[in-house]
């Protein structure tokens, strides 16, 4: 059982999960910020103060961000990387990474707002991703790790907070409750694509 503030879930005795895969904004955004052109950074203290030698890595908090929570619960690994780092290791690639950009959202215009990688340029990330997979492991082995692994989206509040709340486009597009259907029917196109790619 992984319990992670709020969420729980239970893993079925018996199952291993090869690689841990992150999509979405600042809550699992691993530092990919630090490696493009934006405002939206998290690499500067207070950042990181209880992290890995109080070094800010880009995770948008002081410590461990949920993606390093749940794939040290699942034993996947400690740390999971973001996926723009230049730095990273084969290993790391073939266990998991982070595609997450802090400050995207679903809304495309969210991501234009916040200069963030917009999440249908983490899906194609993604792709690039399941190539290099090809090139580590082979397509068969890269086959059994997408499908045996866990795959975490967590954004939207971004499109609120830093767009239709605060800038007037959407309010004049959309009351709430429409929006929320927007985001909704983009969240629904974002799994769909996803699919594509297995």
């Amino acid at each position: 059982m992984v319990n992670c503030g709020v969420a729980t879930f239970i893993m079925p005795d018996n199952v291993t999960v090869p690689a841990l895969i992150a999509f979405g904004d600042s809550i699992l955004d691993q530092g990919n910020n630090n490696y493009f052109p934006t405002f939206i950074r998290a690499n500067f203290p207070p950042y990181g103060m209880n992290f890995l030698g109080a070094r800010a890595t880009g995770r948008f908090t002081n410590a461990k961000t949920p993606t390093d929570l749940i794939a040290e619960k699942i034993k996947v690994k400690e740390y999971v990387p973001a996926y723009l780092n230049p730095f990273i290791q084969d290993q790391d690639m073939i266990t998991g990474v982070s595609f997450a950009s802090g400050a995207t959202g679903l809304d495309p215009l969210t991501s234009r707002i916040n200069s963030a990688i917009p999440m249908m340029d983490q899906l194609q990330m993604f792709s690039n991703y399941i190539r290099k997979l090809h090139v580590l492991v082979g397509k068969v082995e890269t086959g059994n790790i997408l499908n045996n692994s866990l795959f975490l989206v967590a954004t939207g509040s971004d499109d609120f907070v830093d767009n239709y709340f605060t800038y007037p486009i959407r309010k004049v597009q959309y009351d709430i409750p429409s929006y929320c259907n927007y985001l909704i029917s983009k969240a629904s196109t974002f799994v769909k694509i996803s699919k594509i790619w297995f």
